[in-house]
């Protein structure tokens, strides 16, 4: 469905921050990009939904097809036309609207007000809490419930493939957890392929189809989440299982990537 083919990304005409990056997303499953701070995940996103543009990033070798139409060249608007739809890291929701004018905005390439209708009443019985506040100022709700919000504005482009990017990010545990079933009920119910990226690898793992893990740049290992969850580098620094403690320090961290022991 989604396809990067050895896709370098140069930000200001000199930062290199995707150096050859291939990966792959099949029809109707969900796929998890991982990767610790710095290691190109966001920008990859940015890449594949038009974003780069507005922080002075381009594409600048490779490609990013969708269903085998090149898609790297588009502004975001025809992406989003084309079926795709970034959930942005930070929610970024419109915080002088209400909950019902944000859902309202994220289904501005639609001319079909009935099902548009039905769609927002979906994304309420979905997030049932968004229901109690649909009049109140999205800038006032609680970290978890803006999440809920930005999924339900994407879900109303009627995305064929949904990225999100650290949906864990500042939350409570146990919306957390809330949160990616609810990613995993979008995925079976509504049949949408999902690519997430997240630094929580334990959780992201646990409702994924399949899982890329990235440094500096390039994707370093792939499998399935079992395979993944059985390799010692990624249980060592992604799991927590390294060592007595459970823990790395930064400098055993530069000094494993020195090693370069995915590759070896």
């Amino acid at each position: 469905m989604l396809e990067l083919k050895n896709v370098e990304v140069i930000y200001d005409d000199v930062i290199l921050v995707l150096k050859g990056l291939s990966l792959s997303v099949a029809e109707g499953k969900i796929v998890a990009l991982l990767g610790s701070n710095g290691a190109g995940k966001s920008t990859t996103l940015k890449a594949i939904s038009g974003l780069l543009h507005s922080e002075e990033g381009e594409v600048t070798d490779g490609a990013i097809t969708f269903h085998g139409e090149p898609i790297h060249r588009l502004p975001p608007e025809a992406v989003v036309r084309r079926g795709l739809f970034q959930v942005m890291e930070g929610r970024r929701v419109f915080e002088d609207l209400t909950v019902d004018e944000n859902i309202d905005m994220g289904g501005y390439t639609r001319n079909d007000r009935a099902g548009l209708r039905l769609d927002k009443e979906a994304c309420y019985e979905l997030f049932p809490r968004l229901r109690d506040r649909r009049k109140k100022l999205a800038g006032y709700l609680s970290g978890g419930e803006q999440q809920m919000l930005a999924i339900s504005r994407a879900l109303m482009a009627r995305p064929k493939l949904m990225m999100l990017d650290e949906p864990s990010l500042g939350l409570a545990p146990l919306l957390v957890a809330e949160i990616f079933r609810i990613i995993k009920r979008i995925n079976e119910e509504r049949k949408t392929t999902i690519l997430l990226v997240e630094q929580n690898a334990n959780l992201a793992l646990s409702i994924a189809d399949y899982g890329y893990i990235m440094e500096n740049g390039r994707v370093v290992l792939d499998g399935e989440p079992e395979k993944l969850r059985a390799n010692e580098d990624v249980k060592e620094f992604y799991l927590g299982g390294g060592g007595e403690s459970g823990k790395k320090s930064y400098k055993d961290l530069k000094s494993y990537k020195r090693r370069k022991r995915w590759l070896s």
